[in-house]
């Protein structure tokens, strides 16, 4: 049977997060996955509840998230992320799938936002290892 993941992409830095879903979507493709379903976010901190909606999928085998938070003037990036990350993290447990993360930051330029790109493909081989293994 072929596992299926659902993708959570944050549409803020889109130039980004757009190269980081096409990479996520071939890699998911080599390992043998298929991404049957994605939504589409405004930004990283509005992910909860298009995760909880793919979980709530009986086809979804793992939800994977995709987003780039890059530093400001505040330290609104790393709010953001730790907001995020503790939630996804919570709804994985609560809903017994894998919830990985592709979400690259805090406190990065917008060029090191760039060189971690891969962070999508890290995230679909570990959304594929969990299904596989838990």
């Amino acid at each position: 049977m072929t596992m299926k993941i659902g993708f959570v992409i944050a549409e803020f830095n889109r130039d980004i997060t757009y190269q980081m879903e096409i990479l996520g979507e071939e890699h998911a493709k080599f390992l043998g996955a298929v991404v049957a379903e994605k939504i589409y976010v405004p930004g990283a901190y509005d992910m909860p509840l298009a995760i909880k909606k793919l979980l709530g999928n009986k086809e979804i085998d793992a939800v994977v998230t995709i987003g780039c938070v890059i530093e400001g003037d505040t330290s609104h990036d790393e709010v953001v992320v730790a907001q995020v990350t503790r939630k996804m993290t919570d709804l994985s447990l609560e809903y017994g799938k894998p919830v990985t993360l592709g979400i690259s930051g805090p406190g990065m330029t917008r060029m090191q936002a760039m060189e971690r790109m891969d962070y999508a493909k890290s995230a679909v081989e570990a959304a594929v290892k969990l299904v596989q293994r838990v």
